[in-house]
């Protein structure tokens, strides 16, 4: 019995980390009404980032948000302002442009390749890194010292997004146009830069997410697959733009990952994961916490 607590802790634990993966790919949804294909890659060169920073400086890895997240930021912001916003502009009447979709899937591999063009195929990790197999032992369980830190990142980003989005005036415009971008822009507010400001977070949020898995994750040019994959399964579960269900989803799939293996195959944990995915999608497609709306 204290195993399967022990694993459901730390299923928690990763599970947050995985909803912090999801964060800006459901706020990026909810404003832009877009799903972005080019997620995982941008999670990929944030762990580059957040490597080369430790590296280069010798700081602790969690220090590397501060060089990291308004990197990630700014990265995001023009990535939306350069790359895409021209198709907005080009497509306006279309509530849901299909030709942005194209665009991220494009930039997603021009992002990997090039990552493997310069950086090489090979396998990084943070040698002299103080937080590697570091565990927290309370009585006869241990729980992972690193997987902590990220669970409490998680939270603390969670929040500070919800408290952006409801507290500040660029936050209400943000979720102004989330709901009808037509009205926003008749109220005086510049849609295009609400989505500059929103990718640019959702950005900043996956650049959060790949310090918080830098100190026990191997980093290569193909890992933001991995978290791509279930990222998507993530914000379904949880709900279309729902920051709460983002996290939840995350811990959802964090405890099946953990907990699944105890009594079956890896394989079959694989899918009961991708079964629950379709389960929702059927009975209740807009989530657990998501909101119907018409898109």
């Amino acid at each position: 019995m204290i195993y399967i607590l022990e694993d459901a802790i730390n299923g928690v634990l990763m599970g947050s980390i995985y909803g912090l993966t999801a964060l800006g790919l459901t706020l990026i949804f909810g404003v832009l009404k877009v799903i972005n294909f080019a997620h995982g890659s941008l999670l990929m060169v944030g762990m580059y980032a957040a490597y080369w920073s430790i590296i280069l400086t010798g700081m602790h890895p969690y220090v590397a948000l501060i060089i990291v997240a308004p990197v990630m930021y700014l990265f995001g912001y023009y990535l939306q302002d350069i790359v895409i916003k021209p198709i907005f502009k080009a497509q306006k009447d279309v509530r849901e442009p299909i030709t942005v979709i194209i665009v991220t899937t494009g930039v997603w591999y021009i992002l990997d390749n090039l990552t493997l063009l310069i950086f090489g195929p090979a396998y990084r990790n943070i040698q002299d890194n103080p937080l590697k197999g570091k565990m927290l032992e309370i009585g006869e369980m241990f729980i992972s010292v690193p997987k902590l830190w990220g669970f409490v990142t998680a939270v603390i980003t969670a929040a500070a997004v919800y408290w952006f989005l409801q507290k500040t005036r660029m936050g209400r415009a943000i979720r102004a146009t989330s709901l009808d971008r037509e009205a926003a822009s008749l109220m005086g507010i510049n849609q295009f830069k609400v989505y500059n400001v929103a990718f640019g977070i959702g950005t900043a949020t996956a650049g959060i997410a790949a310090v918080t898995l830098v100190p026990f994750n191997n980093i290569f040019p193909s890992v933001g697959v991995l978290f791509d994959i279930k990222g998507f399964i993530i914000v379904v579960l949880g709900g279309l733009g729902s920051i709460g269900g983002a996290i939840l989803g995350g811990i959802i799939i964090g405890l099946i990952e953990s907990i699944a293996p105890q009594f079956m195959t890896a394989t079959w944990t694989e899918a009961i994961v991708y079964g629950l995915f379709l389960v929702v999608l059927f009975v209740k497609p807009s989530g657990l916490f998501g909101v119907k709306y018409d898109w």
